[in-house]
């Protein structure tokens, strides 16, 4: 009987830990979708200035230097928009204009959050087979023949968009939106969300 209930807890910790495992999997970034205006292909902007739209200042700044950094490393001019925009939400559009005026730039890069969701993931419950009936037949079922209920998990999945603009034509040249499960340090979020989108221009000869 000791044997059958070990069995039991051991199967059931794993049942415990896979689940976990594949939360722990899904703490990532993906592109769920994107498009691209077809009229645009291989592009050469002068200078692309990066904006993250959030009220809060150190998020800002960590997002913009992330995304100018690795569009530098591409071989892209870029800058980020707190350099000639100080102010932390919204500006109207005579300000954004000046601002891309003096930072010499001819394209923009805005990222926004659009959504917060709550994910809720399940490891199904437990109830093992009948056992064997032994000399005590009640004893043995109330130790092994029992339910264990369902573990429910929740994360968050935070969507949000990036679109690359061209600000001489007014036009939209690319936008995409990227989910984020589970996310855990922002400046590592951050980091990898910028890879994902500036690999995705990449392929479609944008940067």
């Amino acid at each position: 009987m000791k044997k059958r209930r070990k069995q039991a807890l051991i199967l059931r910790l794993c049942l415990v830990a896979a689940a976990a495992l594949g939360l722990a999997s899904c703490a990532s970034t993906q592109l769920v979708h994107q498009w691209s205006n077809p009229a645009y292909t291989s592009l050469s902007f002068k200078r692309v200035m990066v904006i993250g739209v959030t009220k809060q200042a150190g998020i800002r700044r960590t997002f913009e230097d992330e995304f100018v950094a690795q569009l530098k490393a591409a071989g892209v001019n870029a800058t980020p928009s707190y350099l000639y925009i100080p102010q932390d939400g919204p500006v109207g559009e005579a300000v954004l204009k000046q601002a891309l005026k003096e930072a010499g730039a001819d394209a923009v890069m805005i990222t926004r959050l659009v959504r917060v969701q709550k994910k809720t993931e399940i490891a199904p419950g437990y109830y093992p087979p009948d056992p064997a009936m032994a000399v005590h037949p009640l004893y043995t079922t109330a130790w092994n023949d029992y339910y264990e209920p369902p573990i429910v998990y929740q994360s968050e999945v935070y969507t949000a968009e990036t679109s690359l603009y061209d600000t001489v034509k007014n036009r939209v040249v690319w936008s995409g939106t990227a989910q984020t499960t589970a996310p855990g340090n922002i400046s590592q979020e951050i980091k990898n969300y910028a890879e994902i989108i500036i690999s995705a221009l990449k392929d479609k000869k944008l940067i």
